[in-house]
């Protein structure tokens, strides 16, 4: 039976509440810790043999040999060439509008020349190769594969490692076709902590890299935790968010299936619905206990929405923005009449869904901003997933005798200032002598 909180922003436990519900744990257990830990040192240790046996471990395989883990990339074209036309023009659709988006996302390098002759800029350059994890089995997420890979070939990265498991040697032909389309560069199926350790250190046949992105499990998310610093990370997302404000004109059946669309992914998923209209609160409530029978995932919404789900009761759309702005959250939904007006009100949302006729799942997969977007309140200072995370920027200086001279005069005061005289005197070696 579904009995999603009710709350009110005149309640004086109001806030306290609002706090508790969202609340997260995002540390993993000891015991995750400890497991994730050992495998990472296992596959540092022993490379491609460690990956091997993990491999037919955890994941049901048996195989001998590492070269067995790799996909030809004569497989993502055979899984391109047979797939259903429609999910084909599907993929390609959601792929271009995709690219093209991001292709807005490019940063370009700078520089100028101060009053001084002191040439100083910026560089642009991008990552060199990157690793993207891709969860699989019977799951499929081809439009991860698109929004992750997609933003990377557009920062100019040479090399794309795909990892993907195949529990009992399953094997996703969406998700390779996806592959196919986006410019994968290799294919491995492997998958958990120790592809994420495999990517990070590297091995005899699989390529360190650079950046690991990619959504996974708790194992995965651990283990990206640990190897941060040896490699960059996307982020450690939490559980999808979505949170909607209505003014109480939009149609109620719409309303109860969108929060329906981020509570399906799973039971601590969260779907908050702001409203200043208490009718239209009970009628999306109706709708939810009218249309929840007929979801296919109707005991994860169930619970989801019971857990962590919420129904708010605000006294004007101001006030829905303030606490839109407190919860920070991955998908916001404005449907409401002057949505562009409110969004200029909003500071912090992983992506802002405008108007009765946006939903959140065109966002998922073909709109063409990222998916791949802060969770857990970190909207306050992280953003989607771009072009930019793949792009490095390196600082452009360079002095003439002139500006060496002037230049070096300050730094050596600020140097000897700090004790550093091999830094002064470097400068100091630069300043012409005055006559």
């Amino acid at each position: 039976m579904i009995n999603i909180k009710q709350l009110n922003s005149t309640s004086s436990d109001f806030w306290p509440s609002l706090e508790k519900l969202l609340a997260w744990e995002t540390l993993s257990s000891e015991k995750i810790n400890t497991t994730v830990k050992q495998i990472l040192l296992d596959v540092k240790t022993n490379g491609d043999s460690a990956v091997v046996e993990l491999t037919n471990k955890l994941d049901r395989m048996n195989v001998s040999d590492i070269a067995e883990l790799e996909l030809p990339l004569s497989r993502l074209q055979q899984a391109l060439d047979h797939l259903p036309e429609k999910q084909c023009n599907a993929l390609t659709t959601a792929a271009d509008r995709i690219r093209r988006y991001h292709e807005h996302q490019r940063l370009q390098s700078w520089s100028y020349e101060d009053e001084d002759g002191t040439l100083l800029g910026q560089q642009i350059t991008p990552i060199d190769r990157v690793g993207l994890y891709v969860p699989g089995g019977k799951a499929a997420y081809p439009s991860s594969v698109l929004m992750n890979s997609i933003p990377a070939k557009v920062a100019g990265v040479n090399e794309l490692i795909m990892v993907v498991p195949t529990p009992g040697g399953e094997v996703n032909d969406l998700v390779l076709a996806a592959a196919k389309i986006s410019g994968i560069n290799r294919v491995f199926t492997i998958g958990g902590a120790q592809a994420v350790a495999a990517l990070a250190y590297g091995t005899a046949s699989i390529p360190k890299v650079d950046k690991i992105v990619g959504p996974g499990n708790i194992y995965v998310a651990t283990a990206k935790r640990h190897v941060y610093g040896t490699v960059g990370i996307d982020m450690v997302a939490g559980p999808s968010e979505i949170l909607i404000i209505c003014d109480g004109q939009t149609n109620p059946n719409w309303i109860a299936m969108d929060l329906f669309s981020q509570a399906e992914h799973d039971e601590d998923a969260q779907a908050i619905l702001i409203s200043p209209d208490k009718n239209f609160l009970k009628k999306v409530s109706a709708s939810i206990h009218k249309l929840l029978p007929y979801m296919e995932r109707k005991d994860i919404i169930n619970k989801s929405l019971n857990d962590r789900g919420a129904l708010i009761k605000v006294k004007n759309i101001n006030e829905a923005i303030k606490i839109a702005n407190y919860i920070a959250p991955e998908h916001l939904e404005l449907s409401v009449e002057n949505p562009q007006d409110i969004a200029k009100e909003i500071r912090h949302a992983g992506a802002i869904f405008m108007g009765r006729y946006t939903a959140e799942a065109v966002g998922d997969y073909c709109a063409g901003p990222n998916h791949v977007l802060p969770t857990s309140r970190t909207a306050r200072f992280s953003s989607p997933l771009g072009v930019y995370d793949f792009q490095k920027r390196s600082s452009l200086i360079m002095c003439n005798e002139t500006s060496a001279s002037k230049l070096g005069k300050t730094a050596s005061i600020l140097a000897r200032g700090e004790n550093f005289t091999a830094h002064a005197r470097s400068a100091e070696f630069r300043i012409s002598k005055e006559k």
